[in-house]
């Protein structure tokens, strides 16, 4: 027999707002969570204690319970801010003799965040290069891959984030 339970369903996340009312909750607020089968699937609602009371209790949800609103969390903030990270590549890449391996891991990064885009690679005198659009504006950068090893790796990203510490924009003061 096959459990019909045992597959995961995609459940929207809790909502900061009472789905009957439309009034946002207040930290410490007792509230309900109630789902409801629909299709293959499940619709989730969250009631305030009133929109609880006020429901038509002749539809049954599948599971439903009790908890208190907490407002979510701040997100973390980025270890090296995406702008940070693009003005030190954007002064890296320009250098007469630019550090390859920390352009590199920048470019990288940055195609992670989705400001650059990897369109081509090319070999060129031995080398690999890596060729980057930035997807915001096109500006196109030619990264050189520097073949890193792993246990190359940590080192590199601690120079990087050298680099990000002593090249940050110095913070104006009332005098300039």
């Amino acid at each position: 027999m096959i459990n019909p339970l045992a597959t995961d369903w995609p459940i929207k996340q809790r909502s900061e707002i009472c789905n009957a009312t439309q009034r946002p909750f207040v930290p410490g607020e007792v509230f309900y969570t109630l789902l409801y089968r629909e299709g293959d699937g499940f619709r989730r609602e969250d009631l305030s204690e009133e929109a609880w009371h006020d429901r038509n209790e002749n539809i049954q949800p599948f599971s439903f319970w009790k908890t208190k609103f907490e407002p979510a969390a701040p997100p973390a903030p980025e270890p090296l801010a995406k702008e940070n990270a693009d003005q030190l590549f954007r002064r890296l890449i320009v250098e007469p003799d630019p550090p390859a391996n920390a352009c590199f891991v920048l470019a990288v990064m940055l195609e992670r965040k989705r400001v650059l885009k990897q369109v081509r690679t090319e070999n060129a005198s031995g080398s690999r290069l890596l060729i980057y659009e930035h997807r915001e504006n096109g500006d196109v950068f030619i990264v050189r891959d520097p073949q890193l090893r792993l246990s190359e790796l940590e080192r590199v990203q601690d120079e990087v984030a050298t680099l990000l510490r002593a090249r940050a924009p110095a913070k104006m003061t009332n005098d300039e």
